[in-house]
């Protein structure tokens, strides 16, 4: 893990290797792998999703090690896929990445930026500077599964400096 990470627009040849990525992030929270197959579609990144919303990737040694996506127009958009290979979690990548998300969000103007959180990466917005909005709640196998709906509200302070 000693190789220089850069952040970089990712391209449509990208997406299996984000793919990994983003099942790799997922599985490593421990869901049951019944789970992780119901979530295939969501998790599979293609290369025509790539070309067409803003996706960029933190690369070390030309590989992909964690990777996010801006969606939506105008004042309010949306992060989706903000995934860290296991081997990165606990780096400071997520901030990283987090923090880039949200500058290409001010300078494509938004104000807004909502983002439906895994349960297990709240604490991680939350310290960030996101703020809980409300909980959007699913059926899981009969189970209630809620995922907090959290929102950023970009200004001229960047989001997460305050203590």
């Amino acid at each position: 893990m000693g190789n220089r990470v850069e952040i970089e627009r990712a391209s449509p040849g990208d997406a299996d290797a984000l793919t990994r990525v983003a099942f790799a992030s997922k599985r490593y929270w421990g869901y049951p792998e019944r789970w992780i197959s119901h979530w295939t579609a969501t998790l599979t990144i293609t290369p025509e999703f790539v070309g067409n919303n803003e996706v960029y990737a933190a690369f070390s040694g030309g590989e992909p090690i964690g990777f996010y996506a801006l969606t939506g127009e105008g004042r309010e958009l949306e992060l989706h896929h903000l995934w860290i290979s296991p081997a990165w979690i606990g780096s400071g990548i997520g901030r990283l990445l987090f923090e880039h998300a949200m500058e290409r969000a001010a300078s494509r103007g938004a104000s807004i930026v909502e983002i439906e959180a895994d349960p297990n990466a709240e604490g991680f917005y939350l310290r960030m500077g996101a703020r809980l909005v409300r909980e959007n709640v699913y059926d899981m196998e009969g189970e209630r599964r809620a995922l907090p709906l959290l929102r950023v509200e970009l200004s001229g302070d960047k989001p997460g400096t305050e203590s």
